[in-house]
């Protein structure tokens, strides 16, 4: 490797295989606005709004109202100029943000209206010794208003987002993140720049452009293959040797290659031998995940090492017995798997800003609580490299969204033929990894015109359901299942499937339980009665919001803005109504914040809107775990909980678990339980105390219930269960739900002779012999804990060596939250009830940090502290 420094710009110069050199233009660039009144230095990979910042020119745009006061940014148009040295050939971008005008040497050679795309320009013949290369990029948001504008024949919704979102309009009408205009849990700001990497490449005779290994099951040979597609910029007609091996698994074989000028690719088929055992990738919580080397040596020169994995991947819709409709499953290896999981956005809303670091941190959160899934949402960003290495690692699947969210979309050809591009070139980047199991072509979307989100004419209905299905079927669907033929594709979600598709593509209830998907949000009923939530054969979207953490928000905040009703609460909240429905709903069940402290009532109700989204997400989860084995009135059997959403891409109330920064909100806490692969669920049904085991173990396992029923809430019979009752010995099959125990609730209160629904919570775990197999100790009010009678203020105090916390209080404490401030890191639990004198956790943290510094920032509260 050589290394150049040429007018600020490191330019790094590596022979990569083929006989192809790279030139690297990553580094310094200069930039200037439309006027020339601003003119910097800025990195690239990066966009305008942090190159402004690192100079000083702007504040954090996350702060306060800058989101609105920086608005001038995302309106101007931005050009990136650099030298470079050497002669080369082809111009490779591999994202530019968004539209863009392209010039070498002051001769135009190409424009990019694509964020996820990936350019390259044929430059050789403007090379000189010294080159001059510019980017002029056009606001965004004047692009796509211009093309709506210019989109005369019909009206292609929505316009604009809701206002209390203050985002920008016409955002259907380019490719670019859709939530980079603003979206409910997120701000506005279109970026530009050019936020992925650029080099130049050089080459006599041809260049791979990329190689794409595909195992699959060959159930004719009953034994493995290694599909290998190979593609090439070709200058010269070539021959030559292609050598697969895959060591690890005794496979070789050699294959001749005979390429013709132009774009070329070809295809070879390597056979596992059947003498060796194929370790098989499993999802998380199922088994190992297995990454083998396969090896690529093209004799032309040169060669790559790639990492493949073995799986099989079905999504099964077939009749179930005794219910109307399909089923809705996904089968790893043949085994069906319960999808557990959240829904991914942005991690930042300057992509530049997402290190790996921060992508680590919280695909291993998500893990921790016990999840093999995340679906990476439409209205973003296809992920970077590394987000999909690591869900191989860590053996967290992928629902992968094409980039369409809650819009309808113009078809002209040159949108169609950009969205064919992007397409090919995605599918083509991520179908080798084995945690993809799913490609989905948008969100919403056919919900959107199912139920005529935007007031379309009855009469000019079918004009967008054709165009819908030009989009999604003639042109993503075809390509994808060209291909991939591994892994299943729908046309959206949520959707009725096979159900959709015999209805045209666009079925009349989209959310039909009977049938694929379903997205489900009621602010407004009361999310402990688990009988409001549909009993779907998958639910891939659900939530409630709770806001961040204080420390969270103080980074970017003044004390002025430390109350609920204050600007700056409005401002941040995107979502209509957000932070009435979020007090409503915690009302229904508890006493709300009123100390006198405008300081710490604000810290309360943040407190109280965090105990309320978990609660409700875990009634939620556990009803759709519980749902599994069942069918009622014809519905259930449900597979897949993936609540929305993981995480944030700023501070403001959201629905998600982990906060913008990484720290873990309540609800991440509860995840940990909810989606353990052993879980209790009790309920109240019909005056009856019903308990059910739930398990995604491989085995099944002899388990006892215990209710260590009925914790008195009066301060005479603290910490004294007043009764303790157990279930036979039970089997409980491995993926499945066993009711483990039933009881009048007015029995067992007349067991526990010292309890009423007011005084007493039942708990309850299982467990086998010897404690070899233990679930998470669970919990069921009787009535809500505005009404408990006799709770006290707990008095919970804390000693201890290091970041072990030793617990102490006076009295039981429900929802008991451990706080340390701006400390990154994570309790081994938290958000718990307190049901004996003392207890134990433990904090790690993610950075260097001391024990004063721990035990200065704790803060401990719990559900009687706040009022």
């Amino acid at each position: 490797m050589i290394s150049t420094l040429v007018l600020g710009v490191t330019l790094h110069v590596t022979c990569g295989g083929l006989g192809v050199a790279e030139l690297s233009l990553n580094g310094v660039w200069a930039l200037r606005n439309s006027n020339g009144s601003l003119s910097l230095s800025a990195g690239v990979p990066g966009c305008v709004h942090t190159g402004l910042q690192l100079h000083g020119v702007i504040e954090d745009p996350y702060y306060r109202f800058n989101d609105l006061a920086y608005r001038w940014i995302s309106l101007d148009n931005w050009t990136y100029t650099v030298s470079f040295p050497f002669k080369r050939a082809v111009l490779v971008f591999e994202g530019v943000d968004t539209v863009s005008t392209i010039s070498l040497n002051g001769v135009i050679i190409g424009k990019t209206d694509n964020m996820f795309r990936r350019y390259d320009f044929e430059v050789a013949g403007l090379l000189k010794d010294v080159n001059i290369l510019e980017v002029w990029l056009m606001s965004a948001v004047t692009y796509a208003s211009e093309k709506r504008q210019a989109h005369t024949a019909y009206s292609v919704p929505p316009e604009c987002p809701p206002v209390v979102q203050k985002g920008e309009c016409h955002i259907n009408f380019i490719r670019k993140a859709q939530c980079s205009f603003s979206w409910d849990w997120g701000p506005s700001f279109p970026t530009l720049g050019i936020w992925k990497d650029v080099r130049l490449e050089s080459f006599d005779t041809l260049r791979l452009l990329s190689f794409v290994p595909s195992p699959k099951y060959d159930t004719v040979l009953s034994g493995w293959t290694v599909e290998v597609e190979l593609f090439f910029d070709v200058a010269v007609a070539s021959k030559g040797i292609v050598l697969l091996s895959v060591p690890q698994l005794q496979s070789a074989a050699k294959f001749q290659l005979s390429l013709m000028p132009g774009q070329s690719n070809a295809s070879f088929v390597l056979h596992i031998s059947q003498n060796v055992t194929v370790d098989l990738w499993w999802p998380f919580g199922h088994g190992q995940q297995p990454l083998i080397k396969l090896l690529i040596d093209i004799s032309i020169e040169g060669g790559e090492t790639f990492h493949i994995a073995f799986r099989t991947v079905e999504l099964v819709q077939e009749p179930i017995l005794e219910s109307p409709g399909r089923s809705f499953y996904f089968r790893i290896n043949g085994q069906p798997i319960f999808l557990k999981g959240s829904n991914w956005i942005p991690a930042h809303a300057f992509q530049d800003q997402v290190t790996a670091d921060r992508l680590t941190q919280l695909l291993v959160s998500a893990q921790m609580a016990h999840m093999n899934v995340l679906r990476v949402w439409g209205g973003g960003i296809y992920e970077q490299d590394l987000f999909y290495s690591l869900c191989d690692q860590l053996g967290i699947m992928v629902w992968q969204d094409f980039m369409f969210a809650c819009a309808l979309y113009p078809i002209e050809q040159d949108f169609i033929q950009s969205v064919r591009e992007e397409v090919t070139q995605q599918v083509r980047r991520l179908k080798s990894h084995p945690s993809v199991v799913i490609w989905s072509g948008n969100n919403e979307n056919e919900a959107a015109i199912a139920d005529n989100w935007f007031s379309i004419p009855h009469e000019q209905r079918q004009h967008y359901v054709n165009d819908y299905v030009h989009l999604y079927v003639e042109n993503i669907r075809q390509i994808v299942q060209q291909e991939d033929s591994t892994r299943p594709f729908l046309v959206s979600s949520p959707t009725n499937a096979v159900e959709s598709e015999k209805e045209g593509w666009v079925a009349h209830n989209p959310y039909d339980p009977h049938y694929g998907d379903v997205h489900f949000y009621s602010y407004v009923t009361d999310c402990w009665d688990w009988r409001k939530f549909p009993r779907t054969r998958f639910a891939s979207e659900y939530g409630f919001q709770s806001w961040p953490s204080f420390s969270t928000l103080r980074k970017v905040t003044v004390p002025a803005d430390w109350d609920f009703g204050s600007n700056f609460s409005s401002h941040r909240q995107h979502h209509n109504l957000g932070n009435i429905q979020m007090l409503l709903q915690a009302l229904l069940h508890y006493i709300l914040p009123n100390n006198t402290d405008p300081v710490q009532r604000y810290r309360d109700n943040i407190y109280i809107t965090q105990v309320m989204q978990a609660q409700c997400v875990k009634t939620q989860t556990e009803f759709y775990r519980r749902s599994r084995s069942d069918i009622v009135e014809g519905k259930g059997h449900t597979m897949g909980a993936l609540y929305w959403q993981l995480n944030d891409i700023w501070q403001a109330p959201s629905w998600s678990s982990i906060e913008f920064g990484g720290k873990w909100k309540m609800l991440h806490y509860w995840a940990v339980r909810f989606f353990s692969p052993l879980i209790t669920v009790g309920v109240e049904d019909n005056g009856d105390f019903l308990l059910y085991a739930v398990s995604d173990l491989n085995v099944d396992c002899i388990l006892k219930a215990t209710v260590r029923a009925c914790v008195c809430l009066p301060t005479q019979y603290f910490f004294t269960p007043q009764c303790s009752l157990e279930s036979d010995w039970t089997k409980v099959k491995g993926g499945g739900v066993t009711q483990m125990f039933q009881c009048p609730v007015s029995k067992l209160l007349t067991d526990c002779r010292k309890c009423t629904r007011h005084t007493c919570v039942v708990i309850f775990d299982v467990s086998g012999q010897g404690d070899v197999v233990r679930s998470p100790t669970n919990y069921l009010f009787l009535s809500s804990p505005q009404d408990a009678e006799g709770l006290q203020k707990p008095k919970i105090t804390e000693a201890g060596a290091r970041f072990k916390v030793n617990l102490r209080c006076s009295s039981p404490a429900l929802f008991v939250w451990l706080d340390v401030e701006d400390i990154p890191g994570v309790f081994d639990d938290n958000g718990f009830l307190m049901m004996s004198e003392s207890y134990t956790v433990f904090f790690t943290a993610w950075r260097v940090t001391t024990l004063k510094e721990v035990v200065d920032k704790l803060h401990i509260t719990s559900l009687r502290d706040i009022y």
